[in-house]
């Protein structure tokens, strides 16, 4: 059953949107009691102890396959780990966890360019429809549903930074394609660990400023929670996801994301679902489904 898991792209790329909505609305709820780059060094830091046991059998020989390639590792572990969750975790605090979901419907329009810049790839047409009829969705929410409520959007300072991760993320899955050969486990056990060490200063700065984790259930189980859920599982299954499908229809699944964030924001912050939440919704699953249908009624051998 695991092995028809890992060769069946659509199941594991439903999974790492399902985590990371929860990991926005863990980051949007504990704000108070766990500062945002602390959060991020303590996620990354969990999930590298989480992976080491079941990467340290492939690690003594993969690590020199990382070395020779480090400068595209150092590039993935800084871009889509330490730089686009700190940038998250900052944006929530200013911004609600359902305005930084829904700017997440970007991300496949930030893989397609960083796609093209750096490899020359085009999106099909079915893809580019697809992305579209997605996008539209994005906008009915944004806009609930009045056209004069989008013309009045405004982008806050944690919009921003969440616009900044965005593209820091997308840079991540069109590089995905460059990283090293290696046993996935191998390559997550490095990347959380330079991810983590990356932020060390920033951690450091932060706690000089006087910001400190308030002890506590609620700061225990957020750093649980993100280090295992949206870190180990989800980017093994992302980046397995994008070794079977490609970054472009593998970023298609990140729209899932408001459809996931949307129901978490309703259940876990009191927020409120109303009827253009579900008309976009539709539209989201539509264009994912119109792009990436014929991709996925296969499965590739592993």
């Amino acid at each position: 059953m695991l092995n028809r898991l890992w060769r069946t792209a659509w199941v594991l790329l439903l999974l790492p949107p399902l985590f990371w909505s929860g990991n926005f609305v863990i980051g949007r709820a504990v704000r108070a009691d766990v500062p945002p780059v602390a959060l991020a060094f303590w996620r990354w830091a969990g999930a590298f102890l989480l992976c080491l046991p079941f990467a340290w059998p492939h690690l003594r020989r993969d690590l020199p396959v990382l070395r020779r390639h480090w400068v595209s590792t150092l590039l993935l572990s800084a871009t889509g780990v330490a730089a686009f969750n700190t940038m998250i975790y900052t944006g929530l605090q200013t911004t609600t966890a359902l305005n930084a979901v829904l700017l997440q419907s970007a991300m496949p329009l930030f893989i397609l360019v960083w796609a093209a810049l750096l490899f020359g790839q085009r999106p099909g047409p079915a893809e580019l429809l697809g992305i579209l009829v997605s996008m539209l969705g994005v906008t009915v929410i944004a806009g609930q549903g009045s056209l004069e409520t989008l013309a009045g959007l405004s982008l806050n300072p944690g919009d921003v930074w969440v616009v900044g991760a965005v593209a820091a993320y997308a840079f991540y899955s069109a590089l995905l394609r460059r990283r090293p050969s290696v046993h996935p486990m191998s390559f997550l056990a490095v990347s959380f660990a330079l991810g983590a060490l990356l932020l060390v200063p920033f951690y450091g700065a932060e706690m000089a400023e006087g910001r400190h984790i308030v002890p506590g259930v609620p700061a225990l189980l957020a750093i649980l929670y993100v280090a295992l859920f949206p870190s180990l599982l989800a980017y093994l299954a992302f980046n397995r996801g994008v070794d079977l499908v490609g970054s472009g229809r593998a970023g298609q699944f990140v729209h899932l994301m408001q459809v996931f964030g949307t129901f978490l924001a309703v259940a876990f912050l009191g927020e409120h679902l109303r009827p253009y939440h579900a008309a976009g919704i539709a539209l989201i699953a539509a264009g994912l489904l119109l792009a990436n249908r014929p991709a996925f009624l296969q499965r590739r051998p592993a």
